[in-house]
């Protein structure tokens, strides 16, 4: 009986199976997949990284709350100034209390006389100088009695105000520097929210690219398994036709062929569902195909320059220079200043007031040509709070509860932050051991499933033998690549650890991704810093700047 290897026919299948294993993928995939490779975006690690900090909301949201801490802190500062002001002001009076100093009480019954100025002429007699003044003074009286108010502001139609406020607060019992000095921690604090979320962003983005080509190289494992099964029943279908096959050997090789299809479906959807967190991540269409040029296989941290903006020394693992351990100092700091504030209440506030006015009061509604007036004041104002119904004492207690509080979160956050770098350093020493592992083996697994292939169709193996050895090459090359991207995420993690949110418990790095969609650990803030409402105001009856009043 003749070999199968004598058949033209097998020697061509097995020429096409040597040759898709030494490409390392399957023509047949390859020529279905090239039209959407030629339109797909070629995309680098480094790319994503850049693209995804420019278009992240994480990073606005915190972009803005570092703004608002930097508003709020200007606003504190602004206490330690003088607070000056301009007014203008224009009334117009349509009835008043004092319009009969206009006119008099019977100006409709008796006519008005004309009063010409009194001029006295020094060279007229006595008696004749003595006459004229009285003539004068007699006839000013009785023309219009109510003259003398005519010039006074009272119920004037028209009047214009231009003045100027000055104010300036010389003692508040330390309420402005405490409200600064919480404001600025505060503003520190958020600086810190800022880098820790561009941080997070890096990590996440270098996880889901790795596992966008994570599936994509399972989905070309899956591929490629499918393809060899479809040969091995192509074989086998030939052989039962000459009869060196039984019917179980073939139904066997159609059971395992149509086995793999719906692994190849699976690997299929789990590369589209990477693809999306991808896309989403980088704010691009989720229709728009990826190509993913960074390799899987290298091992080498990437070389992004906003990685070392962010972190001075990467790869620093102590507590104390972790993002969330210095943003709890500052919630402590913060804490502290409004404590000062509120026990600041009690203290007397002394605060110096100025206004400068100029007042016009012109016959018409147009203010040029009108006589303007000054009126200017200063004043010095004390206020002692003696009695306030238990409200400082209440706002004391509320802070110092605060400020222990803000301790207690610090003491949490160096522990977790001890036993999340302690985690992460685990994490890496796996994945550098589950790399150095999986080396090799995909080459040894490959030269055996050669062997076997081999031996299978002159005859001298069986079907088992050439599945078991088809799934140990599977196997060896998933194993391989999961090793590539838990070692790449958790040297990044490492890198930006300094900088990165405390987080939660996660797998070990070397533990089995599912489907090659696996995911970074969530971060969860450890703690948002109160902020207590101190009130108070100045001697001017004006919030201090900073506090805000219930």
């Amino acid at each position: 009986m003749r070999s199968l290897s004598s058949f033209p026919q097998c020697r061509h299948f097995a020429l096409l199976l040597a040759a898709a294993l030494t490409a390392g993928t399957i023509p047949g995939s390859l020529a279905a997949q090239q039209p959407t490779l030629s339109q797909a975006r070629t995309l680098t690690l480094a790319q994503a990284l850049e693209i995804a900090e420019r278009s992240s909301e994480t990073v606005g949201i915190a972009r803005e709350e570092l703004a608002r801490a930097e508003g709020d802190r200007k606003r504190a500062r602004s206490g330690y100034f003088p607070q000056v002001n301009g007014t203008a002001a224009y009334l117009r009076t349509l009835e008043s209390q004092f319009s009969a100093l206009e006119t008099g009480s019977d100006t409709s019954t008796a006519p008005a006389r004309i009063c010409r100025e009194f001029v006295p002429d020094p060279s007229l007699p006595v008696e004749q100088r003595l006459d004229s003044l009285e003539s004068a003074v007699s006839c000013s009286s009785s023309a219009d009695p109510f003259a003398g108010f005519r010039n006074l502001p009272f119920g004037r139609v028209n009047t214009y105000r231009f003045g100027l406020s000055f104010s300036q607060t010389l003692f508040s019992g330390g309420q402005v520097s405490g409200q600064s000095r919480a404001a600025s921690a505060n503003a520190r604090s958020a600086a810190l929210g800022l880098t820790s979320a561009q941080a997070q962003l890096l990590l996440d983005v270098t996880g889901a690219y790795y596992d966008a080509s994570l599936a994509d190289r399972l989905l070309a494992i899956a591929e490629a398994t499918l393809e060899q099964a479809d040969t091995t029943l192509s074989q086998t279908r030939l052989a039962r036709q000459v009869g060196n096959q039984s019917e179980f050997d073939l139904l066997r090789a159609r059971v395992t062929r149509d086995n793999q299809r719906p692994v190849v479906i699976q690997r299929r959807a789990d590369r589209d569902l990477a693809h999306y967190r991808l896309k989403q991540l980088l704010d691009f269409p989720l229709d728009q195909p990826l190509a993913l040029a960074t390799e899987l296989g290298d091992t080498a941290l990437v070389d992004s320059p906003r990685l070392a903006q962010l972190v001075a020394n990467p790869g620093d693992t102590s507590t104390s220079t972790r993002a969330p351990v210095r943003q709890a100092n500052e919630a402590v700091e913060a804490q502290r200043g409004l404590l000062r504030a509120a026990k600041g209440q009690r203290l007397p506030q002394l605060a110096v007031n100025s206004q400068f006015l100029q007042l016009g009061y012109p016959n018409n509604v147009s203010p040029f040509g009108a006589d303007f007036v000054s009126d200017w004041v200063f004043s010095v104002g004390l206020q002692v709070p003696l009695f306030t119904g238990g409200r400082i004492g209440g706002d004391e207690d509320v802070a110092r509860a605060n400020l222990n509080q803000a301790r207690l979160r610090l003491e949490q956050a160096r522990e977790l932050a001890e036993v999340d770098g302690r985690n992460a350093m685990t994490q890496l020493q796996a994945a550098e051991a589950g790399w150095q592992a999986s080396a090799g083996t995909v080459e040894q697994a490959a030269r055996a499933y050669k062997i076997a292939e081999l031996r299978y169709r002159e005859g001298i193996s069986t079907q088992t033998e050439l599945l078991d050895s088809r799934i140990q090459l599977q196997q060896a090359q998933a194993a391989r690549a999961r090793a590539a991207r838990d070692l790449q995420v958790a040297k990044v993690r490492i890198a930006l650890l300094p900088a990165l949110p405390i987080a939660a418990p996660s797998p070990a790095a070397g533990a089995s991704v599912p489907s090659g969609a696996g995911t970074t650990a969530a971060s969860q803030p450890l703690y948002q810093p109160p902020t207590p409402v101190v009130a108070g105001t100045d001697i001017t009856g004006e919030l201090l700047p900073g506090v805000s009043g219930q």
